[in-house]
This record gives C-alpha cells, sequence and structure tokens, in this order.
C-alpha cells in the first residue's frame, strides 16, 4: 500500500502525485484495464484590442484525433451584447460552457437592470472551471466592451486568466503569438487591426495540423458587433488534374478463396407495393 507523507512541506515541488498516479496505473495494468490518456485537441483562436474595441477571430476545423469531424464549425459564441467569447480544446466543452455563461449573465442583466462588465463575465467562467478543476477542457477567451472600455481575458481550463492586449489560444496559439509578437502596435485601426488578427489565425491554420478551413472574426466596438462569418478562406480546393480510375484486372490477384455459406430458410414474406 502507498504511504504518502502527511507533513506539510514548507517550500519547493512535491511529487507525492507523480507518484500516486504512477501506481495506479500499475494496478490498472495488473486487473486488465488501461489508464486515460489525455485526448488531443486542435484550434487556433485570438484576440486583440484595437483603437475602438475588441476583434475575435478563431478557424473553423473541428477535429477528433487525426479526423475533421467538421470544417465549419463556429468558435466564437454570444455571451452578452458586446461581449462574445471564443473557445478551444475540447468542442462540447467550449460550448455548454459558454451557453451557461450566457445563461447566467442574461439573468445578471435581468435581476440588477445593467449591462454586464466583462470582467464580472470572466469572473463566472473561471470560478466554474476552477471549481471542475481542469476536467471541462474548454480554453476560452473573452472579449467585449462594457461601460469601462474594451477588455480581453483569457481563461484556461483549470481557471487561471490573463488579461493582455493580444492573446492567443489552442494548438496553433504558437504560430498565432508570433504574429502578434511581430506587428501588434498599441492603439490600431480597424483595418490594421482585422488584417493582423487575419494573419495570425491565417498563421495557425497553416502551421498547425488541428487547425484550417475558414477564419472566423468578430469586430466589437461601442457602436455595436460587426460578426464577419467566413472572413477568409486560406486554402480552396482546387480542380482533380489526375484519373484515379484503374481498369479491371489492373492488379494482380494472388490468391483467391471462396468458401460457401449454408443457410436455413427460417421464415419469408412477401410485400407488395401500391403502384398508385
Amino acid at each position: 500500500m502507498l504511504q504518502i507523507d502527511s507533513e506539510l512541506k514548507s517550500g519547493g515541488f512535491c511529487f507525492e502525485n507523480s507518484r500516486r498516479n504512477a501506481v495506479l496505473e500499475s494496478n490498472l495494468s495488473e486487473l486488465g484495464f488501461k489508464a486515460p490518456s489525455a485526448r488531443k485537441t486542435g484550434t487556433t483562436i485570438a484576440g486583440v484590442v484595437y483603437k475602438d474595441g475588441v476583434i475575435l477571430g478563431a478557424d473553423t476545423r473541428a477535429t477528433d484525433d487525426m479526423v475533421v469531424a467538421d470544417k465549419n464549425c463556429m468558435k466564437i459564441h454570444y455571451i452578452a451584447p458586446k461581449i462574445y467569447c471564443c473557445g478551444a480544446g475540447v468542442a462540447a466543452d467550449a460550448v455548454v460552457t459558454t451557453q451557461i455563461t450566457a445563461s447566467n449573465v442574461e439573468l445578471h442583466m435581468l435581476n440588477t437592470g445593467r449591462p454586464p462588465l466583462v470582467a464580472m463575465v470572466t469572473r463566472q467562467m473561471k470560478q466554474m472551471l476552477f471549481r471542475y478543476q481542469g476536467h471541462v477542457g474548454s480554453s476560452l477567451i473573452v472579449g467585449g466592451v462594457d461601460v469601462t472600455g474594451a477588455h480581453l481575458y483569457s481563461v484556461y481550463p483549470h481557471g487561471s486568466y490573463d488579461k493582455l492586449p493580444f492573446v492567443t489560444m489552442g494548438s496553433g496559439a504558437a504560430a498565432a503569438v508570433a504574429v502578434f509578437e511581430d506587428r501588434f502596435k498599441p492603439k490600431m485601426e480597424l483595418e490594421e487591426a482585422k488584417q493582423l488578427v487575419r494573419d495570425a489565425i491565417a498563421a495557425g491554420i497553416l502551421c498547425d495540423l488541428g487547425s484550417g478551413s475558414n477564419v472566423d472574426m468578430c469586430v466589437i466596438s461601442e457602436a455595436g458587433v460587426e460578426h464577419l462569418r467566413g472572413y477568409d478562406q486560406l486554402a480552396e480546393r482546387g480542380p482533380r488534374e489526375g484519373k484515379y480510375r484503374f481498369d479491371p484486372g489492373t492488379t494482380a490477384v494472388l490468391t483467391q478463396t471462396v468458401t460457401p455459406l449454408s443457410l436455413d430458410v427460417v421464415d419469408q414474406s412477401v410485400l407488395t407495393m401500391d403502384a398508385e
């Protein structure tokens, strides 16, 4: 039986959980079970604060391991009239998390009679994710405009968060953040900021196998929200140049085995179809 020292450590790292996990995995293997592995997800989402508000961007590819499940999924979700959220990680977790948050924010607006703050929305999200200790696989970027100005937050699955002028998340975040770090400037104009977000998402699409298809954007300002669905399509499908139909007999049959099946007819019925 694994003995764990109950004395409190005064500092430094503690690897007791790693040793515990190794013992649990060995016990599972002896019983014929396999410990669950981490789920690999793919997405590129990004956001930037510009002169008059916030711009959010995302790709549209949904993957399940090595399978592209959806080429044109929606990753920018509505929270409040001027607050939106990009979701990465497990698609179902991100959708349900944003739906629950949008419902709670609507109830908060009805109770207070005031428009919500971006900080309040972020707090609700990170508190819910922290409650589940990372088992809800949602990586979120919250952006919006409220009475205090434009704000942009990133919320991690364990409940931690950052507030930055530009953020990226997902498997293509490394490629996207490189574009931001090279070209970001404070108080950018609208068109320049849109091109920057487009190029950041494009870098994630081109450099990450889990990201792909189209670029979606959402421009949020004091004047309103402009949801740009299918803003750009990077890789269009070209015409098929070769012929892939082969004549019968092209591939030689080396061996052939015919196995007869003996079947007994148990029941037989004939159904007539109406001609009218």
